[in-house]
C-alpha cells in the first residue's frame, strides 16, 4: 500500500511540475497564443485560427478551404509535387556537391567516381537526375491544369505571371545541371544553348559572352554554369515560390471549377 501511495504521490508531483512548466513565463515566451500545447487550450474556431496564423508551416494553408480544393482529382497535387521535387533536388544536390569539383579536368572523373566509388552515389545521382526530369514535367502539367481551369483570370493574373517565371526558371535550372558532367553531350549542349542565346535581340552578343565567361567554351564556362545551378537559380526560385504561395492564399485560395 505504501508503494502504491508513493507512486500516486510521484505522479502528482510530476503533474504539478508539468503544470508549472506549461504555465511559466518561459512556456508563454515560446508558444504563441492559441497553441494547442498551451495549458487550457480549447478546440474553437478562434483558437484554430490562432494556430494557423501563428505557425510558419500551418500558415501556408488558410484557416478554411473550399471543398473542391482538397479533391485530388481537381488539382492532382501538381503544385505540391513540384515543391516536393524541388526539396528533393536540394537535398540530393547538396550530397552531390561533396563529391564534385567544377573544373574541366576533374568534373567528368568525379561523376564516374561518384557512380562507382561512393556509397549510394549512383542512387543519389539518379534520384537527382530523374527528380529534375519529373519537376520539369510536373511544373508544366501544373501550368496546364491552371490554364485549363481558367485560374489565370482576375484576380489571379499576377500569380499566373509568377508561375510562368517559375516555369522558365525550372527549365534554366534543368539545363544548367545538364552541363555539369562535362561530357560530350554537355559540351555540345552548352555550345548550342549559347549560340541560341547569341541571337537574342540587341543584347545577344553580351548574353552569349556572359554565359560562356568568354568567347568560347572553356573551364570558366563550367564554373559559370555551376554557380548558376547551385546558387543563382535556386535562390531566385525560392523567392518566386514564396511570392507564389502567398498570392495563392491572398487571391482566394485554389480557384474553383469553371
Amino acid at each position: 500500500m505504501a508503494n502504491g501511495n508513493g507512486r500516486v504521490g510521484l505522479r502528482e508531483r510530476i503533474k504539478e511540475g508539468t503544470d508549472k512548466l506549461w504555465n511559466s513565463q518561459l512556456a508563454d515566451s515560446i508558444m504563441r497564443p492559441g497553441s494547442p500545447f498551451k495549458q487550457g487550450y480549447s478546440d474553437s474556431p478562434r483558437n484554430r485560427s490562432y494556430v494557423v496564423m501563428n505557425n510558419v508551416l500551418y500558415h501556408l494553408h488558410p484557416v478554411k478551404v473550399k471543398r473542391h480544393g482538397v479533391k485530388l482529382s481537381y488539382t492532382l497535387c501538381l503544385g505540391g509535387l513540384s515543391f516536393f521535387l524541388f526539396i528533393l533536388l536540394t537535398i540530393t544536390g547538396i550530397f552531390l556537391m561533396f563529391y564534385y569539383t567544377p573544373t574541366a579536368e576533374l568534373a567528368y572523373s568525379d561523376m564516374e567516381a561518384l557512380s562507382t566509388n561512393v556509397a549510394f552515389g549512383s542512387l543519389v545521382r539518379n534520384m537527382h537526375r530523374w527528380g529534375a526530369h519529373l519537376m520539369v514535367l510536373s511544373v508544366f502539367l501544373h501550368m496546364s491544369r491552371v490554364f485549363y481551369h481558367g485560374a489565370y483570370k482576375p484576380p489571379r493574373e499576377f500569380n499566373w505571371v509568377v508561375g510562368v517565371v517559375l516555369l522558365f526558371l525550372t527549365l534554366f535550372l534543368s539545363f544548367s545541371g545538364y552541363l555539369l558532367p562535362w561530357d560530350q553531350l554537355a559540351l555540345w549542349a552548352v555550345t548550342v544553348g549559347s549560340n541560341m542565346a547569341g541571337f537574342s535581340p540587341v543584347i545577344g552578343d553580351q548574353v552569349k559572352f556572359a554565359l560562356l565567361a568568354g568567347v568560347e567554351v572553356t573551364g570558366a564556362t563550367l564554373l559559370r554554369f555551376y554557380v548558376l545551378h547551385v546558387l543563382a537559380f535556386p535562390f531566385i526560385i525560392v523567392i518566386f515560390m514564396a511570392v507564389h504561395f502567398w498570392r495563392v492564399r491572398k487571391d482566394g485560395g485554389i480557384s474553383g471549377p469553371l
